[in-house]
């Protein structure tokens, strides 16, 4: 099964999970094209769909594309639309990262981006 990004003016319009070789008889009329994006990719790595560890296979486009996002042919890469005005591009992941680095427990508790002060607050 391949996973395939309808982009249309840039923009991720519908995202499909298809056989392989689905686009060999697929006959579509409607308006964008169809690329390929990988569910294994994340920041320009390949993980392993059941362990979620880096493994060696081959990245394709960066991220896995979601609705909403860009497609930047320049880049090849599926890019998500920027969550904060200060937050910048990584040039090597194409994924957006705060002017400060989450807290060292951010995955064990939960904050949110504080963009007036930019800090990460804690959730009670």
């Amino acid at each position: 099964m391949a996973h395939y990004a309808r982009v249309l003016d840039g923009i991720v319009t519908e995202v499909i999970v298809a056989e392989d070789d689905f686009f060999e008889n697929f006959v579509d009329n409607s308006p964008g094209e169809w690329i390929q994006t990988s569910f294994n990719t994340h920041g320009g790595k390949h993980y392993n769909c059941d362990t979620g560890v880096e493994d060696d296979g081959t990245p394709l486009r960066k991220n896995y594309a979601g609705i909403g996002y860009t497609y930047d042919r320049v880049r090849d890469a599926f890019i998500s639309p920027q969550k904060f005005p200060s937050w910048t591009l990584n040039e090597d992941t194409c994924k957006w990262e705060p002017p400060t680095p989450r807290p060292d427990d951010y995955n064990s508790n939960n904050y949110t981006w504080n963009e007036t002060d930019q800090t990460w607050d804690a959730v009670e």
